[in-house]
């Protein structure tokens, strides 16, 4: 028999969800508005986000911010692929180490990340610009993947594997064709989220960007130093609808995975 909840944990659940939502839902609301004061509703618009299709600056800046998501991506995504696989399946000295400095990178403040990782091309003379956004991402999108990776493959029956190999499979070919179609879920998951994550990453790109390197929440804090306007919030509407996107996809992805 299913329980009905009490009253006040609905009501609570709402209050809740309104206070985490309706900002948003104002932001994406007045990105349409037909005035440029921000707290005055005129009325309903496409004006501003004619003006950022045509802004040449803005589309370079989404270009960055799609090429550094997309490489850092990929190599977080395979880097953290072999690194689950490793760590799940190995037994090495100082795995315990390697696990903790994984786990070090998803709490440390963001700020300090930032300022290691500007220190770290500082010392290497490394010029900051693309690459030096990429790698900084791909660094503290690592942890992400290979976390999510591992939960999927500890829940994996291991015999399967094994049952392939006393059937003359070799082990690349045992997991090729076995263990890895079972985590796609998981790594497409993972990938998705760590697309969103770079892609939204304001702390740690303002620290390890250069010149020609600024990406879009970059983009919306220069625009935002001369006051908020209604391409701010146009640009802004556009980067937590496609935010929300694909962390619900992710999502979608990990649950349709658990129900197999």
């Amino acid at each position: 028999m299913r329980l009905q909840r009490p009253v006040w944990v609905l009501c609570l659940s709402a209050a809740l969800m309104l206070f985490l939502y309706a900002p948003v839902m104002i932001l994406i609301l007045f990105s349409f508005n037909d005035s440029r004061f921000a707290g005055l509703w005129v009325g309903g618009t496409l004006e501003w986000y004619r003006k950022l299709a045509g802004d040449v600056a803005l589309r370079q800046a989404l270009s960055n911010s799609l090429v550094i998501a997309g490489v850092s991506t990929l190599g977080a995504t395979l880097l953290g692929l072999g690194a689950a696989v490793g760590l799940e399946r190995g037994r090495f000295q100082g795995q315990a180490l390697v696990e903790s400095a994984l786990i070090l990178l998803l709490v440390v403040p963001e700020v300090m990340l930032g300022v290691a990782l500007l220190l770290w091309f500082v010392l290497l003379n490394v010029p900051l610009g693309l690459l030096t956004v990429t790698i900084a991402h791909t660094a503290f999108n690592l942890p992400l993947v290979t976390m999510m990776i591992r939960a999927r493959l500890q829940r994996l029956d291991g015999g399967l594997e094994d049952a392939a190999r006393d059937l003359g499979a070799t082990p690349w070919a045992a997991f090729r064709r076995i263990t890895l179609p079972l985590l796609s879920p998981a790594i497409l998951g993972a990938a998705l989220m760590a697309f969103t994550v770079s892609l939204d990453d304001f702390i740690v790109t303002f620290f390890t960007a250069g010149p020609g390197a600024t990406t879009l929440p970059l983009k919306v804090y220069s625009m935002i130093k001369a006051g908020v306007s209604p391409e701010i919030n146009a640009l802004s509407a556009i980067l937590v609808v496609a935010s929300m996107a694909l962390v619900a996809l992710s999502l979608w992805l990990q649950r349709d995975e658990l129900t197999h």
